[in-house]
C-alpha cells in the first residue's frame, strides 16, 4: 500500500514531534503493509508557516534518521495546503510541493476547513486547474459544511477534483458524522484515493490496513486495492523516481 496523507515530519507541523515519534509512526506503517509513504506537512499561513526550505529541511533530517533503521519503506516529501488566497502567488512563484501527476496536472493535496467552504473556492479551483494543477481535497468528509449538505460534494467532482478519505475518518475515530459521510462518498465510487492522515503514535496512528477491510466490505477488492495501491501509485510514481 501507499500512504500519500501523513504527517510524519518531525517538529514542522501538528504531526510528530520527534525523530523517535515519526520512526514509530513509519514503524507501524510498514507493519501493516505500507511500501511508500508520502510526507504531507501543512502549509497553513499564521499557523504553519512551512514552506519549501523548511519542509526540505525537516525531510532530510527523516531521511538521515530512516536512513539508519532496518524499516523497508520509501519516504518522499509533499505538503497539505489550506485554502487560501495566497495559493495562487505561491502556485506562479513555484513554492508548493505536489503530490505527483495525474491527467497530466501536478496534483496538490488541497486542504478545506472543518467548518465550511470559503467563497471562491468553485473559482480558486478553476484557477488551478487552468494552471495544470490538479486538486486533490483532502478528507472531505470531514467537512461539516458537506456532513450537512453532502450533495455539495459535486460541483468538486464535476470539475474534476480528486478526493482523499481518511482511514480514520471510515473506521469511526473521527466520530459518526465524518463516517457517514465517508460511507455516503465512498459507496458512490467519488473517492480517489484513501490516506492514513496520521499525526501521533497515540492519538492519530496510521490505520491503512483497517480502512482497506472496511472499503472491501462495504464496495468491493477491487476498489480497495485501487484507493491504496493503484491510484496512490500512478499520482506519485514520478515522485519517487525523481527522489531515487
Amino acid at each position: 500500500m501507499i500512504d500519500l496523507h501523513c504527517h510524519i515530519l518531525p517538529n514542522i507541523d501538528d504531526g510528530a514531534k520527534s525523530i523517535d515519534e515519526a520512526l514509530g509512526l513509519i514503524a507501524l506503517a510498514v507493519e501493516q503493509g505500507v511500501t511508500r509513504m508520502v510526507a504531507t506537512p501543512h502549509i497553513h499561513l499564521g499557523v504553519f508557516d512551512n514552506n519549501l526550505q523548511t519542509i526540505h529541511s525537516a525531510y532530510g533530517v527523516l531521511s538521515d534518521a530512516l536512513a539508519l533503521t532496518d524499516l523497508n519503506i520509501e519516504v518522499c516529501v509533499a505538503a497539505e495546503v489550506r485554502i487560501t488566497p495566497e495559493i495562487l502567488q505561491f502556485i506562479e512563484q513555484q513554492q508548493l510541493p505536489f503530490l505527483g501527476h495525474h491527467q497530466q496536472k501536478n496534483v496538490l493535496l488541497l486542504e478545506l476547513p472543518s467548518s465550511h467552504i470559503p467563497p471562491g473556492t468553485d473559482k480558486l479551483i478553476q484557477w488551478l486547474l487552468a494552471h495544470d494543477v490538479l486538486p486533490m481535497i483532502a478528507h472531505p468528509e470531514r467537512n461539516r459544511e458537506l456532513q450537512a449538505h453532502p450533495d455539495r460534494i459535486m460541483p468538486f467532482v464535476k470539475a474534476g477534483c480528486l478526493l482523499q478519505l481518511t482511514a480514520a475518518s471510515l473506521i469511526g475515530d473521527m466520530g459518526p458524522s465524518p463516517q457517514q459521510l465517508s460511507e455516503y462518498i465512498l459507496k458512490r465510487k467519488l473517492y480517489s484515493i484513501v490516506a492514513s492522515d496520521c499525526h501521533s503514535l497515540n492519538r492519530r496512528p496510521p490505520k491503512l490496513a483497517l480502512a482497506y477491510d472496511a472499503i472491501r466490505q462495504l464496495v468491493d477488492e477491487d476498489y480497495a486495492y485501487s484507493m491504496t495501491t493503484a491510484m496512490p501509485d500512478s499520482i506519485s510514481s514520478s515522485l519517487f523516481e525523481q527522489a531515487r
